[in-house]
């Protein structure tokens, strides 16, 4: 059990019982430890940044202070670490001034004291005169100081909370009712953690400024549970990170500064990208990475792809960041359950029919109607469906009737070429066929990215068979999406030129992209990923990538029974 940090109590709980239960945010930071950068936590962090290597003048003086025993100046420690294996605490304190055995704890903080505001008659008319004094969660985190301090050997009667943002330091007696109060607090947070995981706050004003709305998910947690009626648009209105894709034969990628350099054999250095602002890099065939990148891209939770020159997923490098058991162990509990499987694939098949039929309605020349009641007809009886092997026969007989019609979609040779052919896999025999499987390895990297940042086990699945080395739960979140994203893109790209049979090679080992053809391919892509579209549920707009993070993430609340039932997008 830490003790609560400043990045991890972004927003002041009013009493002790409140930080103990109220937010997930305590349940997140300190249970889970999942944590989200923001511009709070940045500015904290470069605060604790300064106290923890003191300047040159702070050295000599430490030093001084160290030579000179008679001295009354206290011996300064910083970035202290104490532990009690008996309490299960540990503390990295910012500062201990130290004087014999005598120590007194020194933690800084980014923000602002509590001021209890009194009446304009109580304090002559002047509000500002009221008296700065310590938030109650940074009272108890002295306190654990405190008692860390002392059970390592020291006297503590005090300690010191400054806080940054006014430059104001305040001292707090450390007294017997405090200490009882912290270990009270202990307590109460060893058995939150044991309980299941509390809803978010509902409408809660701290809400739009956390970081972690974006995993908590608040108000579409409470709009599916219908609680609340319209969420609030706490998600970005763009995607404003950048996923590189290398794909050009010797390229390497490697890190200069806090920059992710790739560097071309014919054209040297090509790119320099922060990444401060990367949010994923993807590998075709015979790109190199060096080891010092992959440290730097883990360190910052980015994945990292790896992908045959085909377009075929090999690996990704997962970073090591924070894993919640609870719901990796509900994911397992709710998948041993044949009826939460048949329920989950209802509603994914369900809507990735729905998505089919409306892809054809808006391309496909001269669709018979018969086509479209067919495709009705499939999708209402996949909602309905009493078993997977039930729902697996309409799947395939709504992929037959999609697929007889797809080559409609197509201008000139290429619809001749793709009918003559149908939807062919291994190996792809046409460039539409290859486009599709390209599309389609795409689409199950970003899908398993989703599920990683959703914390959830993306080989454990509901509708795909769980088998080594296979994400079945990519595999299940795909499926609405495959028209909407993969499909889409394939179609618009070769109508518009943007593919083009000169765009690829046809060998023994079937149809394959050039290098020129996967350039125009991921540049497709790239837009394709980063389109917004608006949620028919919440009624915000997110990019195709951040919708399946969303579904991803609502997958996740169902698992956990934050909510009762589960829909996908579908478009019109």
């Amino acid at each position: 059990m830490n003790v609560p940090s400043a990045e991890a109590s972004l927003w002041p709980a009013r009493n002790v019982a409140e930080y103990a239960y109220c937010p997930r945010l305590f349940y997140f930071m300190e249970v889970e430890g999942i944590h989200v950068a923001s511009h709070d936590t940045e500015a904290g962090q470069r605060i604790h940044k300064r106290v923890n290597s003191p300047s040159a003048r702070r050295k000599k003086t430490d030093a001084a202070e160290t030579e000179v025993v008679d001295t009354d100046r206290p011996v300064v420690e910083r970035s202290l670490t104490l532990s009690d294996d008996e309490l299960g605490l540990m503390a990295v304190l910012d500062l201990a001034e130290i004087r014999g055995q005598h120590a007194v704890p020194v933690e800084y903080r980014k923000g602002k004291p509590r001021r209890s505001y009194a009446t304009a008659s109580e304090v002559g008319g002047d509000q500002s005169q009221s008296a700065p004094e310590p938030w109650p969660t940074d009272r108890i985190q002295v306190a654990f100081q405190a008692i860390l301090l002392e059970r390592a050997g020291y006297t503590v009667d005090r300690g010191v909370l400054y806080y940054a943002s006014e430059r104001c330091r305040i001292e707090v007696p450390i007294t017997d009712e405090l200490r009882r109060e912290a270990m009270d607090t202990l307590e109460a947070a060893r058995h939150a953690a044991t309980q299941p995981r509390p809803l978010p706050l509902l409408n809660d004003p701290k809400c739009p400024r956390c970081s972690l709305h974006s995993v908590c998910l608040p108000d579409e947690i409470h709009a599916a549970r219908g609680d609340q009626q319209t969420p609030r648009n706490l998600w970005p209105p763009r995607d404003d990170g950048i996923h590189i894709v290398a794909q050009s034969h010797g390229t390497k990628v490697g890190i200069r500064g806090a920059s992710l350099q790739v560097t071309e054999v014919s054209q040297g250095v090509v790119q320099q990208i922060p990444l401060a602002s990367l949010e994923s890099l993807s590998l075709l065939g015979t790109v190199q990475i060096s080891t010092q990148a992959l440290h730097a891209l883990t360190d910052r939770n980015i994945p990292v792809a790896f992908l045959s020159a085909a377009g075929r997923l090999v690996s990704i490098v997962d970073p090591m960041d924070s894993v919640s058991a609870d719901t990796r162990r509900n994911q397992v509990r709710v998948f041993d359950q044949p009826q939460k499987c048949l329920e989950l694939s209802r509603a994914l098949i369900a809507a990735k029919i729905r998505n089919q039929r409306t892809l054809l309605m808006r391309n496909a020349t001269d669709l018979p109607k018969l086509a479209r009641e067919a495709l009705a007809d499939q999708a209402s009886s996949a909602e309905k469906a009493e078993s997977l092997a039930s729902l697996r026969g309409h799947e395939g007989q709504a992929a037959a009737i999609y697929f007889e019609y797809f080559g409609r979609m197509l201008n000139g040779e290429l619809r001749d070429e793709f009918d003559e052919h149908g939807r062919q896999r291994r190996p792809p025999t046409d460039p539409v066929n290859s486009g599709l499987s390209m599309a389609y390895s795409m689409l199950t990297h970003d899908c398993i990215s989703a599920l990683r940042t959703a914390r959830l086990e993306p080989s454990i699945g509901a509708l795909h068979v769980s088998r080594p080395g296979r994400p079945a739960l990519a595999l299940d979140l795909m499926e609405p999406f495959r028209p909407l994203i993969a499909d889409s893109l394939t179609i618009t790209a070769f109508n518009r030129s943007e593919l083009r049979p000169g765009h690829f090679q046809k060998t023994a080992a079937g149809c394959l992209f050039s290098e020129h053809g996967r350039k125009a391919f991921f540049e497709a892509w790239g837009r394709r990923m980063s389109d917004e579209i608006t949620h028919p549920m919440f009624g915000y707009k997110l990019s195709y990538r951040r919708m399946l993070i969303l579904h991803a993430r609502m997958i996740a609340a169902w698992l956990n029974g934050e909510i009762a039932t589960l829909s996908f997008l579908v478009t019109r």
